[in-house]
């Protein structure tokens, strides 16, 4: 199981081509034999020099008469292909069935190692070659492909080249989904039950929860895109997804920034679940997270958060919805307008970047903050009421003219 990472940038100086999984392998770049170096420095030769140069050369001619030796020694396969001796190859046509991950950074020895580990195909040479010789060899895709066992290495590189035969299921969780999202955009993906899933859900330590979630997974299931192959299981979905979270807590150095913080692991996520609901770009995010550690930690506030997206999250709605002043006065612990300090958990799953802002916000006295244009998510951050009030006319002036409130 994979996660994948978000696409590069399409934009190149030159002209473009196809991405290849080989252009990071050195082994894939091999200049022409034989090419000139720099030139070494001479060197003044004793009477014991000229002996061992002597034994050298009459060690070369050995070993040139002697050849089996130095095959063994340099590999049979590339040195038989050099003196124009076919690679081992299978005839074909091949049998049984295995599933092969092409992973992200593989280069063409990397796939024929792999592939003849796994019996696909008979030398890695084979694969090489047939790899050189097509040209769209260079734009195979990552992912998971049926192969057969003991395949013509031409033939398993037929299969890799189209995109056609990749088998996997591939699913895109968006960041800012609550737990029953998440699951609905897994089943549609995978085409498993949702109740699967909740079945797993309630064994949070068969997918590797911390201990510091409380058997909770909201908030732990990273949203990221993810390749699954043929026949994966709910845990084994839901595992990985954990996985993926552990690595971008790893990235922000989750723990010890809570620490350094003065707040459990468990609290930054909740910081982080509420940057990623509230923030509406990449540089408030840092901005957003400091206000809420502000307003836990002065008594300008009371402790009071007054987070909208809190609130919905308790009544089941979509967390971006306006309320009235009745669903404001919903007795949850979630409500952080009725209730000081921070809600008992996530509210949605953050992405990196909110992890990270939660992990190490910037210095600033900010206590209040408005998005005062939702075409342009532009937000205003103060530390002064009378002027976030001011932030509040600006938004409704907004709100006057346009029908995004």
């Amino acid at each position: 199981m994979t996660a994948l990472p978000p696409p590069d940038s399409p934009h190149r100086a030159e002209e473009p081509r196809p991405p290849s999984i080989f252009d990071d392998d050195p082994e894939d770049l091999d200049g022409p034999v034989g090419a000139p170096g720099p030139a070494a420095p001479r060197t003044q030769l004793t009477r014991r020099g000229r002996r061992l140069t002597t034994f050298v050369a009459f060690l070369v001619v050995a070993l040139v008469i002697g050849g089996a030796a130095a095959l063994v020694a340099v590999g049979v396969d590339r040195v038989r292909g050099l003196f124009g001796t076919p690679a081992a190859d299978y005839a074909g046509p091949g049998r049984g069935s295995v599933v092969f991950e092409v992973e992200q950074g593989d280069g063409a020895s990397a796939i024929g190692r792999r592939l003849k580990a796994e019996g696909v195909v008979k030398s890695v040479d084979a694969f090489v070659e047939a790899a050189e010789e097509e040209p769209d060899s260079r734009g195979i895709q990552v992912g998971f492909y049926e192969l057969q066992k003991q395949m013509p290495a031409a033939d398993a590189l037929t299969v890799l080249v189209n995109p056609a035969n990749l088998v996997q299921s591939t699913v895109t969780v968006p960041e800012g989904l609550r737990v029953e999202d998440t699951l609905a955009a897994l089943s549609k993906g995978t085409e498993l039950p949702v109740r699967a899933f909740e079945r797993v859900l309630e064994d949070p330590d068969a997918i590797g929860l911390p201990a510091y979630a409380r058997g909770n997974p909201e908030g732990y299931l990273f949203p990221a895109t993810y390749a699954f192959p043929p026949n994966t299981t709910p845990t084994e979905v839901l595992a990985t997804m954990v996985d993926r979270w552990r690595q971008a807590a790893e990235d922000a150095d989750l723990e010890a920034s809570a620490e350094r913080l003065g707040y459990s692991p468990g609290e930054l996520m909740i910081v982080a679940s509420l940057v990623e609901a509230e923030a509406n770009r990449d540089e408030d995010r840092g901005k957003v997270a400091r206000v809420v550690y502000n307003r836990l930690e002065t008594d300008e506030t009371g402790g009071l958060l007054q987070i909208d997206a809190t609130v919905n999250y308790a009544l089941g709605r979509d967390l971006g919805l306006q309320l009235n002043e009745e669903q404001l006065q919903v007795d949850s612990p979630y409500n952080t307008r009725r209730y000081p300090g921070l809600p008992p958990g996530p509210i949605e799953s953050p992405g990196d970047k909110a992890i990270e802002a939660a992990a190490k916000p910037p210095r600033g006295p900010w206590l209040y903050y408005a998005t005062v244009n939702l075409d342009t998510g532009e937000t205003k951050f103060t530390a002064d009421y009378d002027v976030f009030l001011q932030f509040r006319d600006e938004l409704q002036a907004y709100c006057d003219t346009s029908d995004r409130c």
